[in-house]
C-alpha cells in the first residue's frame, strides 16, 4: 500500500474517538458521570472495599472470596520489601531527582533483576503485577527518606497496602481515619479506562515486551503534567489566590483571560466525575480534623462559581481538584501525588495487560502523509 494523503484517511487528533480494545476492566459514561469496575459503581467501591481487594477484581474479574482476599493479601505482603541491590542503586540516585524519574528508573531495576522476566506467560505477568503493586510503594518512601538522610523503613507485615506506605513514608501507623481514606484514594485511581498512560502501556505490551517495561512506559506518559500532576497544580493555584475573599476575581479574571483554573473538565466526563464527590467528602474530614478548613472553603467557594459559570459547558470538578487537599492534609509532599498516582494505577495498566495480552494484536496505527512527492537526491556539494 501507498503512502496515505489528507483526504483519504479519517485523521482523530490524538485518537480521540478511536477505539483501541475492547475491555471488561471498567466503563467510564462521561455524560451521566459514571464509573465502574467490573460492572460495580465507584461509590460502592469506595464505601465497602479495600485497595486490595479492588486489585483483585481488575485482574481476575470478579470479587474474591475470603480465602482468595487473604492469599493475595499474603502475596503482596510477601513482595514488599526492597532487595539490598535495589536500596544500594537508590541511594547512588541525585537527591533532588524528580520522584517519578526515580519510580521509572527502580521499576526498570526490578525488571532487569527479576529470574522470570525473560520468560513470560500469564501466571508470570500476574506475579509480576503483584511485585510491582508490593514494592512500587517501598520505592516511593524509601527514595523520600534516602533524599532527606534518612535510612529506609523497612515495610511491616501486619498493615494494610494503604497504611504500610503511610508508615514507611511518614514513620508513624496512620490512625484508622487517616488509613480509610488512603485506601479510598487509591482505590479511586487504581482504574480509568484507556487513558494516555494505560495506552502507552498496552502498546508495549502488546509487542510482547516484559510487564516491567510496559509499566516503565506507562510511568514516563505519567510524568508528564497534561496527565499526572494537576492535584499538586491546585495546591499552587489555591496558594495564589491566598484567601477565601479573593476566590471570585480570581476565577472570573481567569475566565475572560481564557486560563485554566486547575482542577476542573476532563476529556471523558462532561459531569461531575464521580471520583471527585467522594473525595470531596474525604477532604472535609481531613481539613475539619486538622483545624485548617481554608483551602476546603475556597475549594467549595471555587466549585460554585465554576459551575454557575461554565456548568453548563460540561466543566465540573474532577478526581484532581480535591484529591490534593487530601493528600497535603495527611502530610505528603506535593512531589509524590504523581507517584501515588502510579502506586494505585499499576493495577489497572497491569489489568488491561493481562486482558489484552488474551487476544493480542500489536498496535500499529498508520499515519497521514503530507509532504513533498518525488523530491530528487541532491549531492551535498550542490546544496545551499
Amino acid at each position: 500500500m501507498g503512502c496515505e494523503f489528507a483526504g483519504e484517511m479519517k485523521y482523530a487528533r490524538g485518537l480521540e474517538g478511536v477505539t483501541a480494545a475492547i475491555t471488561s476492566i471498567a466503563c467510564i459514561d462521561g455524560e451521566e458521570g459514571k464509573l465502574i469496575y467490573r460492572g460495580i459503581p465507584i461509590e460502592q467501591m469506595a464505601e465497602y472495599s479495600t485497595f486490595e481487594e479492588t486489585a483483585y477484581l481488575l485482574w481476575f474479574g470478579k470479587l474474591p472470596t475470603a480465602k482468595e482476599l487473604e492469599d493475595l493479601k499474603e502475596k503482596l505482603v510477601k513482595e514488599r520489601a526492597l532487595s539490598d541491590d535495589i536500596i544500594d542503586h537508590m541511594r547512588k540516585f541525585p537527591k533532588d531527582a524528580d520522584p517519578m524519574d526515580v519510580l521509572r528508573t527502580a521499576v526498570s531495576l526490578l525488571g532487569m533483576t527479576d529470574p522470570e522476566v525473560k520468560n513470560p506467560n500469564r501466571e508470570v505477568n500476574i506475579r509480576h503485577s503483584i511485585k510491582m503493586t508490593a514494592k512500587i510503594p517501598t520505592i516511593i518512601s524509601a527514595y523520600h527518606r534516602l533524599r532527606n538522610g534518612k535510612d529506609p523503613i523497612p515495610p511491616r507485615n501486619d498493615l494494610s497496602h494503604a497504611a504500610n506506605f503511610l508508615y514507611m513514608l511518614l514513620g508513624e501507623v496512620p490512625d484508622p481515619q487517616i488509613e480509610r481514606i488512603m485506601d479510598i484514594a487509591l482505590i479511586l485511581h487504581a482504574e480509568h479506562g484507556m487513558n494516555a498512560s494505560t495506552f502507552a502501556a498496552m502498546v508495549t505490551a502488546s509487542t510482547l515486551s516484559d510487564l516491567y517495561s510496559a509499566v516503565v512506559s506507562a510511568i514516563g506518559t505519567l510524568k508528564g503534567p497534561l496527565h499526572g500532576g494537576a492535584n499538586t497544580r491546585v495546591l499552587y493555584m489555591l496558594e495564589e489566590i491566598g484567601s477565601l475573599e479573593n476566590v471570585e476575581k480570581y476565577v472570573l479574571d481567569a475566565l475572560k483571560e481564557h486560563r485554566k483554573i486547575m482542577g476542573f473538565g476532563h476529556r471523558v466526563y462532561k459531569a461531575y466525575d464521580p471520583r471527585a464527590r467522594i473525595l470531596k467528602r474525604y477532604a472535609k474530614e481531613l481539613s475539619e480534623k486538622k483545624g485548617d478548613t481554608l483551602w476546603y472553603r475556597m475549594g467549595e467557594e471555587i466549585e460554585r462559581i465554576m459551575i454557575r459559570e461554565v456548568g453548563k459547558k460540561g466543566i465540573f470538578p474532577n478526581v484532581d481538584f480535591y484529591s490534593g487537599m487530601v493528600y497535603h492534609h495527611m502530610g505528603i509532599p506535593r512531589d509524590l501525588f504523581t507517584p501515588i498516582f502510579a502506586l494505585s494505577r499499576v493495577v489497572g495498566w497491569t489489568a488491561h495487560i493481562l486482558e489484552y495480552l488474551e487476544a493480542n494484536r500489536i498496535f500499529r496505527p498508520r499515519a497521514i502523509y503530507n509532504g513533498p512527492i518525488d523530491v530528487e537526491y541532491t549531492p551535498i556539494e550542490k546544496r545551499q
